[in-house]
């Protein structure tokens, strides 16, 4: 069986008729998810009850994929995040898949985004230190078979934003 994978955002069409309302309790999740129905309600203005269905709705239709917690990486003994910029050799699709899938099963693989340009992945890794960083480029990267050349580079620091913006909205 052929799996014809695309790209998510097209796939993931504006099925879910999101409204203003929609978005605004979007917009209050992605940055709090802890808030309560009725924190929420009483922020956008609607009862607790209508809230709550609008949550379910979007949790139903699969806008709502998932609650995360964020976590110090210190506190979990990580000391040093970088990025693996992976050149492969072959490009078809089922290898490119199989590589993606196995390599997000690594523990220390935090994302990895399939990329245009001189690399085809950029892998984002997360370790105690240089040496564990060696390690798990030598023993988990640079040794599988189409891998033809990785670069590494330290993050120093980092910016994040939760919050999606919101191209479309119906009226």
């Amino acid at each position: 069986m052929i799996d014809y994978r695309t790209n998510t955002l097209r796939r993931s069409a504006p099925s879910a008729d999101l409204d203003r309302t929609d978005v605004a309790i979007l917009g209050f999740l992605q940055n709090n998810a802890r808030l309560s129905v009725k924190e929420i309600a009483a922020e956008i203005g609607l009862a607790p009850s209508s809230t709550h269905e609008r949550i379910k709705r979007m949790r139903d239709a699969g806008v709502l994929l998932g609650t995360h917690v964020e976590v110090d990486p210190k506190a979990l003994g990580v000391g040093l995040e970088a990025l693996f910029m992976i050149e492969l050799s072959k490009h078809e699709r089922g290898t490119v898949d199989t590589f993606m899938d196995d390599i997000v099963k690594v523990p220390e693989v935090r994302f990895a985004f399939l990329v245009t340009g001189r690399y085809d992945l950029v892998v984002h890794v997360v370790v105690r230190d240089t040496q564990h960083l060696k390690d798990l480029a030598l023993d988990q990267f640079t040794n599988r078979p189409g891998v033809t050349r990785i670069e590494t580079s330290i993050i120093f620091d980092a910016r994040r934003r939760y919050e999606l913006p919101v191209f479309q909205v119906a009226e």
